[in-house]
């Protein structure tokens, strides 16, 4: 369902469950109460590891809509997101992709191999984007290295706005309310 004529906004959470905390939450909270369309993907239980199973889970929320949608992604909820984007037929009319892991370069100690992503079906990462974007990077995002991400940026075809030193944009890294994101999805 739409507002008037504007999209659908759906929020992509990374790894982790929606946290009330967490910029994207406040972000859904800010766009409600002006009236707009907001559609959380909700985390899933079985298979939750594995990309098809994440690509899933966001198509089945997008199907339910009717009219276009701008996606607002942060994490890994942005390769689910480019992941999705190669399959799905629904409209599209931006995505905002905010500190996007690159699961093709080593992660922090802790973290997953690249075999087992690649296992879990994360890598590859697509190198195209049939859809308006905007990436955000952050300068000293230890999940994502500038320079990976602003060339990911350029093989989607996506504006990249430089964040600056802003870590990986979560609650840890101080951000909470985010007002750029807002600015950017209007822009979308």
């Amino acid at each position: 369902m739409t507002h008037g004529n504007q999209p659908t906004v759906v929020i992509v959470p990374g790894l982790r469950d929606h946290m009330p905390e967490h910029w994207q939450s406040l972000l859904a909270e800010r766009l409600q109460q002006q009236g707009r369309a907001v559609r959380i993907v909700p985390q899933i239980d079985q298979d939750k590891r594995l990309r098809r199973a994440r690509v899933a889970n966001l198509e089945r929320v997008v199907s339910d809509i009717a009219g276009p949608v701008i996606l607002v992604a942060h994490s890994v909820g942005c390769l689910i997101t480019v992941h999705w984007a190669q399959e799905t037929k629904h409209a599209v009319q931006g995505m905002l992709l905010a500190a996007p892991v690159d699961y093709e370069s080593p992660l922090p100690a802790g973290y997953k191999d690249p075999q087992a992503l690649a296992d879990e079906g994360w890598t590859p990462i697509p190198r195209h984007l049939p859809f308006p974007s905007i990436v955000v990077a952050s300068r000293n995002d230890s999940f994502g290295k500038f320079e990976r991400i602003r060339e990911l940026a350029l093989a989607w075809g996506s504006r990249f706005v430089d964040a600056g030193e802003v870590g990986h944009l979560g609650p840890a890294d101080g951000y909470g309310t985010w007002p750029l994101a807002e600015e950017l999805v209007q822009q979308l």
